[in-house]
């Protein structure tokens, strides 16, 4: 296989750039920038997401069954910059925003403009990211949205010229 066709072309699949936390009610608390997402199902609603499995995010999903997942919008490049890298519960916030706790336990980003609280239904353990299918049990919506709600998401895209993940 040629390595720069394949990468290339799988970079031309669009994200959407979103934070998946979640808390194991016993102190640990973890947090992932994350762009392998999407529902895959109306009835139940069900969202599938792409998670690194070193990550002390997928620990914490793994064990407990339950995420939530942050919905970024177009001017919060900030904040996904800032759970590229290990989580940090220092003061109440989490990597230095502000959260409140979901109905499943999950932090929700304060910040965010929208989330979905989600049950692990199933893990796919293959390759080097696990994919988790959440059945949705809650959704938060911060404000009405303008137009089209899939226009206001943050996209990998808008995080620079050479911000890529995939290939």
């Amino acid at each position: 296989m040629n390595e720069e066709a394949k990468k290339t072309t799988l970079r031309m699949i669009p994200y959407g750039i979103y934070v998946l936390t979640a808390d194991d009610g016993k102190g640990n608390v973890g947090a992932a920038t994350v762009n392998w997402v999407t529902q895959t199902a109306f009835a139940p609603p069900l969202v599938v997401v792409g998670l690194k499995t070193d990550s002390g995010a997928y620990q914490i999903v793994k064990e407990t069954k339950t995420f939530a997942l942050n919905m970024l919008g177009k001017e919060q490049k900030g904040v996904a910059f800032a759970f590229f890298k290990p989580t940090r519960l220092e003061d109440g916030k989490l990597s230095g925003q502000s959260v409140w706790k979901g109905v499943s336990g999950a932090p929700i980003l304060e910040a965010a403009p929208a989330a979905v609280e989600c049950e692990v239904r199933s893990i796919v353990e293959e390759g080097d990211h696990h994919i988790l299918v959440g059945q949705v049990i809650e959704a938060h919506l911060q404000q009405p949205i303008a137009g089209r709600p899939d226009a206001a998401i943050l996209e990998m895209k808008e995080l620079g010229d050479n911000v890529f993940y995939g290939g």
